[in-house]
């Protein structure tokens, strides 16, 4: 496995391509696809700290969504990395569309997992963007969230622990760039520019990106989309179902990512 230290903290791991390339959640890590990789032996994979986050944590700002998506492709770059899918959870899913829209080459895809959709939902109020910012304020308010909100199926106790440890690894700057701004970005036009096929994976219970405002505020603005939900499972579907989404990962890796009309549902 390898570190990099001069940009982004990211690892490399050797396998089978195509290279899955992982970006995570606004309070989460590189960690936090461990669960899933760990389905996957033999994968070849790139999971990245974003800016500000994990081991990315000390790197200075913008940690703007423009921001990200250049560091995911300094990243590639720096790791050779030729033929991939782009897997983006939450926040991560957002600057996936962001670095999609640029056309990169080696790109064969999307998987979006719960994703921040192109279009803010309707409920993304100042008031109610002022409210999340404080999600994360201690480890009383980080378990409430992860608990009421943030998760529908029961996780262990490492996993819970892991949640408030990497909500808590990041700068300030960070923690509040998302909220505030980052979920409020419009980025419908970037969205209507992706020309690869794009597969996105919502949680039944999801309540932060629920399966409606999927479906109207994310899918209308992709040209090659497809849906699929797993039963059972809220926003943090990388922790709460890691079989189910590695089994996802494996088919899209296997047989290509499944084309739909905008809309669908597998």
């Amino acid at each position: 496995m390898t570190v990099s230290t001069q940009l982004p903290g990211y690892d490399h791991r050797p396998g089978d391509g195509p290279v899955l390339v992982f970006l995570h959640y606004w309070g989460g890590s590189a960690r936090t696809w461990r669960p899933v990789l760990d389905r996957l032996p033999g994968q070849a994979a790139v999971t990245v700290d974003l800016r500000g986050w994990g081991r990315s944590r000390e790197l200075p700002g913008p940690y703007t969504l423009q921001q990200y998506a250049d560091d995911t492709k300094a990243v590639l770059a720096d790791a050779g990395v030729t033929d991939y899918l782009l897997v983006g959870h939450s926040m991560g899913g957002k600057v996936a569309q962001l670095v999609a829209s640029t056309r990169p080459a080696g790109l064969a895809g999307l998987v979006l997992v719960a994703p921040g959709p192109a279009k803010p939902a309707e409920t993304v109020t100042p008031e109610y963007r002022e409210g999340l910012s404080h999600a994360y304020d201690s480890d009383e308010s980080t378990a409430a969230a992860r608990d009421t909100v943030l998760t529908a199926a029961s996780l262990n106790g490492e996993a819970k622990a892991q949640i408030l440890a990497d909500s808590r690894a990041c700068s300030d700057e960070a923690r509040l760039e998302w909220p505030l701004r980052g979920i409020a970005e419009d980025i419908t036009r970037a969205a209507r520019a992706i020309d690869v096929p794009v597969l996105v994976v919502a949680g039944e219970h999801d309540q932060v990106e629920p399966i409606g405002v999927l479906r109207r505020n994310l899918l209308p603005y992709l040209a090659r989309a497809s849906m699929t939900v797993i039963p059972g499972s809220g926003h943090l579907l990388p922790l709460e179902a890691p079989d189910e989404l590695a089994q996802v990962l494996r088919a899209a890796r296997l047989a290509g990512l499944p084309e739909a009309r905008i809309g669908s549902r597998d």
